[in-house]
């Protein structure tokens, strides 16, 4: 699988119910990454395995929240929800995080995403 394929399913797949619950209102069409990183993050490490990568966002030099990308097999990086953020946004620092292992806050949407994605993927591979 090739991970353009990959990234295009993903982005296709995104909706207020894949992000994270504290970015919910913050979502739409025209900001669709919004609060997408975690569950991209591990629906990507699921296709290409690496590493996940965890910074921190600041906004306006305050720590607000966590972004999450992903660190390749070959040591390349891909974060494909960086446009979320807004030129107040800033992601500081980067360190590889071992995958969750039990339950997490966002299993829910992990799960939708990537059944979404899989479906995505599916459909094109018998175009």
């Amino acid at each position: 699988m090739e991970l353009r394929h990959v990234a295009a399913a993903l982005r296709e797949s995104w909706g207020p119910d894949t992000c994270s619950p504290e970015d919910t209102r913050s979502w739409s069409r025209d900001n669709p990454a919004r609060g997408q990183c975690a569950t991209t993050a591990v629906v990507l490490h699921d296709h290409f395995g690496g590493s996940l990568v965890r910074g921190e966002v600041f906004v306006d030099g305050e720590h607000v929240d966590y972004h999450w990308w992903n660190r390749l097999p070959d040591g390349s990086q891909i974060d494909l929800t960086r446009e979320q953020f807004s030129q107040h946004e800033s992601v500081i620092g980067g360190v590889a995080v071992e995958r969750p292992t039990g339950p997490t806050r966002l299993d829910a949407q992990y799960e939708l995403l990537s059944s979404r994605v899989s479906a995505c993927l599916a459909r094109s591979s018998r175009i």
